[in-house]
């Protein structure tokens, strides 16, 4: 079987590599000759909108599949109509609600989620409403398109909205209120194309400029992850989902509060290829392809920790007793993920203290709860 996979991130090589063992074959679109994809598989170069590149791969491909969300959800859909033409998993009404900001707070209401307070805002007249009725301080982001941080403001005062509205204004933008969190965490569950569904321990991340520096897992008690896999059941059921979902929370006086979904296997899961008996990459490719899931047991107390901007010497990285590297093979850029190292330990203390170290090392301002 053959899977094409629409972007050839490091999300989409890792996909490829967890899919080899099972006898898959992989093909990728993406528009970079450098794609980190390109060296465990083929590359169709070309934009994501291309319409030959996908109708080629509609026909000739089982499945299709994606590792970012902003891709364009009509394109996919056109060309995977009619007989003989490959199925779209996760389905396009999910990478749609994902895409638009406003459609995924109206989600988690329809569905009983907590989320933020919020208003859309198209004008000037709608952010002075959006800072009446949602207050201050708050965060004024761009409806789509946003991204490790991009594309959002962080509002302190009216002037500080005014001149976010010079920077961001011209394309459709959400307000919401700024959650003053203790920490913040993520769900991932898969559900198959059979309505089998899996869940991993609850992972609790650390943010820094708003990428993610670092995630573990399982972390907290068990009533947030209780909480988290209703909440995500909710979510996949909705959407009669096939693949891997997840849910990023803030966490407020024991209270989970909705932050956004994703709709592909997430950054926080990666600790899975060594910390769990089947990754979070093989059970989105068993759930799209209708085979029986995995199990998620943890193998242990597991960290990761980002490699951005740079890869430190692997001498010194490789000194850590049990860690595992993984180089995505990009070329180096501030603020742009490299790479990254998980830790599986057999105590959440040594995890935590080796974790510590690592951070002290690659990210100094950055402190675990």
């Amino acid at each position: 079987m053959t899977v094409g996979i629409i972007g050839g991130g490091q999300l989409g090589r890792m996909l490829a590599l967890a899919g080899y063992p099972l006898g898959l074959d992989f093909v990728f679109l993406d528009p970079s000759r450098e794609a980190p994809a390109g060296k465990v598989a083929p590359v169709l170069h070309g934009a994501f909108t291309d319409p030959q590149v996908l109708k080629w791969l509609s026909r000739e491909c089982e499945v299709l599949t994606f590792d970012w969300e902003n891709i364009s959800v009509e394109a996919l859909r056109k060309h995977a109509r009619g007989p003989r033409r490959a199925r779209i998993c996760p389905p396009p009404p999910a990478l749609a609600t994902a895409q638009d900001r406003v459609a995924e707070k109206r989600l988690f209401e329809r569905l009983d989620i907590p989320t933020t307070r919020w208003r859309a805002v198209e004008s000037g007249a709608a952010l002075e409403r959006a800072l009446r009725e949602v207050g201050l301080p708050g965060v004024l982001k761009t409806r789509r398109m946003g991204y490790d941080g991009k594309g959002q403001a962080r509002i302190r005062t009216r002037e500080e909205a005014q001149r976010a509205w010079q920077t961001l204004g011209g394309v459709p933008l959400i307000y919401e209120e700024w959650v003053p969190f203790e920490c913040e965490v993520s769900i991932i569950g898969a559900r198959s194309t059979r309505g089998e569904t899996v869940f991993y321990p609850l992972n609790g991340n650390v943010h820094a400029d708003g990428i993610l520096r670092a995630t573990r897992a399982p972390y907290g008690p068990t009533r947030w992850h209780r909480n988290a896999v209703e909440y995500l059941t909710r979510c996949l059921e909705h959407f009669h989902y096939t693949g891997v979902l997840t849910i990023e929370f803030f966490v407020r006086q024991g209270r989970l509060i909705a932050n956004e979904m994703a709709p592909r296997v997430h950054n926080s899961g990666h600790w899975t290829i060594e910390g769990s008996a089947t990754s979070q990459f093989e059970n989105h490719l068993r759930a799209i392809l209708g085979l029986p899931l995995g199990s998620t047991r943890p193998t242990g107390h597991s960290a990761m920790v980002n490699l951005i901007g740079e890869i430190p010497a692997r001498d010194w990285l490789l000194e850590f007793e049990g860690l595992h590297l993984h180089d995505y093979g990009k070329q180096p850029r501030p603020g742009r993920k490299l790479g990254h190292c998980t830790l599986v330990e057999a105590s959440a203390t040594r995890r935590d203290r080796l974790t510590r170290r690592l951070l002290g090392r690659l990210a100094p301002g950055v402190r675990l709860p």
